[in-house]
Protein backbone atom coordinates (compact mmCIF):
# COMPACT_ATOMS: atom_id res chain seq x y z
CA UNK A 1 0.00 0.00 0.00
CA UNK A 2 1.05 3.33 -1.02
CA UNK A 3 0.43 6.37 1.76
CA UNK A 4 1.09 9.74 1.64
CA UNK A 5 0.98 12.06 4.43
CA UNK A 6 -0.01 15.81 4.21
CA UNK A 7 0.53 17.74 6.87
CA UNK A 8 -0.54 21.51 7.48
CA UNK A 9 -2.55 24.16 9.21
CA UNK A 10 -5.65 23.25 7.32
CA UNK A 11 -7.17 26.52 8.61
CA UNK A 12 -9.34 26.19 6.22
CA UNK A 13 -9.62 23.01 4.28
CA UNK A 14 -9.85 24.42 0.08
CA UNK A 15 -9.87 23.46 -3.43
CA UNK A 16 -5.73 24.05 -3.61
CA UNK A 17 -5.37 21.83 -1.02
CA UNK A 18 -7.62 18.68 -2.78
CA UNK A 19 -6.17 19.90 -5.74
CA UNK A 20 -2.67 19.08 -4.75
CA UNK A 21 -3.57 15.72 -2.74
CA UNK A 22 -5.49 14.27 -6.18
CA UNK A 23 -2.46 15.34 -8.35
CA UNK A 24 -0.07 13.33 -6.23
CA UNK A 25 -2.36 10.74 -5.57
CA UNK A 26 -3.12 10.17 -9.77
CA UNK A 27 0.73 10.99 -10.70
CA UNK A 28 2.25 8.64 -8.15
CA UNK A 29 -0.73 5.86 -6.96
CA UNK A 30 -1.42 6.56 -3.84
CA UNK A 31 -4.04 4.25 -2.24
CA UNK A 32 -4.08 6.91 0.74
CA UNK A 33 -3.19 10.90 1.71
CA UNK A 34 -3.59 11.51 5.02
CA UNK A 35 -4.58 14.84 5.83
CA UNK A 36 -3.30 15.38 9.28
CA UNK A 37 -4.03 19.34 10.93
CA UNK A 38 -0.70 19.98 12.91
CA UNK A 39 -1.02 20.77 16.28
CA UNK A 40 2.07 23.02 16.46
CA UNK A 41 4.35 23.74 13.35
CA UNK A 42 7.99 23.86 15.01
CA UNK A 43 8.34 27.18 12.00
CA UNK A 44 5.17 28.47 12.47
CA UNK A 45 5.16 28.33 16.79
CA UNK A 46 2.22 31.11 16.48
CA UNK A 47 -1.27 29.72 17.49
CA UNK A 48 -3.52 29.12 14.63
CA UNK A 49 -6.37 31.31 14.60
CA UNK A 50 -8.53 28.14 14.67
CA UNK A 51 -8.71 24.79 17.23
CA UNK A 52 -7.18 21.73 16.16
CA UNK A 53 -10.73 19.96 16.52
CA UNK A 54 -12.37 22.52 14.17
CA UNK A 55 -9.61 22.19 11.66
CA UNK A 56 -9.88 18.47 11.79
CA UNK A 57 -13.41 18.68 11.79
CA UNK A 58 -13.32 20.61 8.18
CA UNK A 59 -10.87 18.16 7.34
CA UNK A 60 -12.79 15.49 7.71
CA UNK A 61 -15.59 17.03 5.63
CA UNK A 62 -13.21 18.25 3.01
CA UNK A 63 -11.94 14.81 2.43
CA UNK A 64 -15.40 13.48 1.43
CA UNK A 65 -14.32 14.50 -2.11
CA UNK A 66 -12.17 11.62 -2.54
CA UNK A 67 -12.08 8.34 -1.15
CA UNK A 68 -8.30 8.08 -1.31
CA UNK A 69 -8.40 11.07 1.28
CA UNK A 70 -8.67 10.35 4.72
CA UNK A 71 -8.45 12.59 8.11
CA UNK A 72 -5.57 11.64 10.38
CA UNK A 73 -5.16 12.53 13.94
CA UNK A 74 -1.79 11.24 14.32
CA UNK A 75 -0.72 15.37 14.27
CA UNK A 76 -2.60 16.07 17.52
CA UNK A 77 -1.24 18.56 19.70
CA UNK A 78 1.09 16.80 22.27
CA UNK A 79 -0.14 16.54 25.80
CA UNK A 80 3.06 18.46 26.45
CA UNK A 81 2.76 21.49 24.55
CA UNK A 82 5.88 20.53 21.95
CA UNK A 83 5.81 20.89 18.71
CA UNK A 84 4.61 18.22 16.42
CA UNK A 85 7.44 17.29 14.18
CA UNK A 86 7.28 15.50 10.64
CA UNK A 87 10.29 13.01 11.88
CA UNK A 88 8.43 11.93 14.71
CA UNK A 89 5.01 11.64 12.81
CA UNK A 90 6.57 9.86 10.21
CA UNK A 91 8.27 7.52 12.28
CA UNK A 92 4.84 6.28 14.34
CA UNK A 93 3.22 6.11 10.78
CA UNK A 94 6.27 3.76 10.05
CA UNK A 95 5.36 1.62 13.04
CA UNK A 96 1.93 1.71 12.72
CA UNK A 97 1.85 0.89 8.90
CA UNK A 98 5.28 -1.20 8.49
CA UNK A 99 4.11 -2.58 5.32
CA UNK A 100 3.39 0.34 3.57
CA UNK A 101 5.05 2.41 1.53
CA UNK A 102 5.64 6.62 2.90
CA UNK A 103 5.40 9.59 0.89
CA UNK A 104 5.60 12.99 2.33
CA UNK A 105 3.51 15.73 0.51
CA UNK A 106 5.10 18.76 0.57
CA UNK A 107 5.47 22.61 -1.15
CA UNK A 108 8.85 23.51 -2.45
CA UNK A 109 8.72 26.40 -0.49
CA UNK A 110 8.45 24.13 2.53
CA UNK A 111 10.74 21.54 1.50
CA UNK A 112 13.35 24.49 0.62
CA UNK A 113 13.65 24.73 4.79
CA UNK A 114 14.65 21.19 5.31
CA UNK A 115 18.16 21.94 6.70
CA UNK A 116 16.01 23.59 9.52
CA UNK A 117 13.74 20.61 9.82
CA UNK A 118 14.40 18.30 12.70
CA UNK A 119 16.85 15.32 11.76
CA UNK A 120 16.43 15.98 8.01
CA UNK A 121 18.59 13.08 6.73
CA UNK A 122 16.41 11.13 8.50
CA UNK A 123 13.29 12.06 6.84
CA UNK A 124 14.89 10.97 3.32
CA UNK A 125 14.90 8.14 5.23
CA UNK A 126 11.63 7.52 6.67
CA UNK A 127 9.40 8.30 3.62
CA UNK A 128 9.93 9.54 -0.11
CA UNK A 129 8.87 12.80 -0.94
CA UNK A 130 6.46 14.77 -3.23
CA UNK A 131 7.55 18.25 -3.76
CA UNK A 132 4.89 20.89 -5.45
CA UNK A 133 5.95 23.49 -7.13
CA UNK A 134 4.60 27.08 -6.08
CA UNK A 135 4.72 30.69 -6.62
CA UNK A 136 8.03 32.24 -6.16
CA UNK A 137 9.36 28.77 -5.25
CA UNK A 138 10.26 27.17 -8.39
CA UNK A 139 11.29 23.15 -8.46
CA UNK A 140 14.04 23.82 -9.50
CA UNK A 141 15.81 26.08 -7.10
CA UNK A 142 15.60 22.07 -4.88
CA UNK A 143 19.13 21.81 -6.12
CA UNK A 144 20.38 24.81 -3.77
CA UNK A 145 19.93 21.54 -0.96
CA UNK A 146 23.41 19.95 -1.82
CA UNK A 147 21.32 16.39 -1.65
CA UNK A 148 23.45 12.97 -2.66
CA UNK A 149 22.37 11.09 -5.24
CA UNK A 150 20.90 8.54 -3.04
CA UNK A 151 18.76 11.45 -1.23
CA UNK A 152 17.99 12.68 -4.80
CA UNK A 153 16.58 9.58 -5.38
CA UNK A 154 13.42 9.36 -2.46
CA UNK A 155 12.07 13.06 -3.98
CA UNK A 156 10.06 13.03 -6.79
CA UNK A 157 8.83 16.48 -8.01
CA UNK A 158 5.03 17.41 -9.03
CA UNK A 159 5.14 20.86 -11.08
CA UNK A 160 1.73 20.46 -12.87
CA UNK A 161 -0.67 21.56 -10.12
CA UNK A 162 -1.12 25.75 -10.01
CA UNK A 163 -3.78 26.35 -7.28
CA UNK A 164 -2.11 29.83 -6.06
CA UNK A 165 -4.49 29.42 -2.65
CA UNK A 166 -3.06 31.71 0.23
CA UNK A 167 -4.46 30.83 2.91
CA UNK A 168 -4.24 34.97 5.08
CA UNK A 169 -5.52 35.96 2.33
CA UNK A 170 -9.04 33.47 2.60
CA UNK A 171 -8.68 34.08 6.45
CA UNK A 172 -9.30 37.25 5.38
CA UNK A 173 -11.80 36.92 2.95
CA UNK A 174 -13.89 35.22 5.44
CA UNK A 175 -13.59 37.70 8.15
CA UNK A 176 -14.92 40.14 6.09
CA UNK A 177 -18.02 37.91 5.12
CA UNK A 178 -17.03 36.57 1.56
CA UNK A 179 -18.02 32.92 2.03
CA UNK A 180 -14.99 32.06 -0.93
CA UNK A 181 -17.52 29.54 -2.30
CA UNK A 182 -15.25 29.55 -5.26
CA UNK A 183 -12.12 28.34 -2.81
CA UNK A 184 -14.02 26.16 0.15
CA UNK A 185 -16.12 22.78 -0.31
CA UNK A 186 -19.97 23.51 0.40
CA UNK A 187 -20.00 20.71 3.91
CA UNK A 188 -16.52 22.95 5.08
CA UNK A 189 -18.33 26.54 4.22
CA UNK A 190 -21.27 25.32 6.48
CA UNK A 191 -19.55 23.78 9.33
CA UNK A 192 -17.44 27.53 9.18
CA UNK A 193 -20.43 28.83 9.19
CA UNK A 194 -22.53 26.91 11.83
CA UNK A 195 -19.51 27.16 14.00
CA UNK A 196 -19.00 31.24 13.79
CA UNK A 197 -15.30 30.77 12.73
CA UNK A 198 -13.19 33.25 11.65
CA UNK A 199 -15.66 35.97 12.23
CA UNK A 200 -17.26 37.26 15.58
CA UNK A 201 -20.33 37.75 13.69
CA UNK A 202 -23.34 35.59 14.07
CA UNK A 203 -24.65 32.53 11.99
CA UNK A 204 -25.80 34.47 9.37
CA UNK A 205 -22.39 35.86 8.84
CA UNK A 206 -23.01 34.48 4.86
CA UNK A 207 -26.36 35.54 4.60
Amino acid sequence: MRVALFGGSFDPPHHGHLAIAAAAADAFRMDTVLFAPAGRQPLKLKNTSTKFEDRLAMVRLACLEDPRFIASEVDAPRSDGTPNYTVETLNELKLKMPQAELFNLAGADSFLNLPHWREPERLLELAEWIVVSRPGSPIASLSSLGLNAAQQSRIHLLDNVHEDIAATGLRERLEAGDPCADLIALPVLDYIQNHHLYRQAGPSQFS
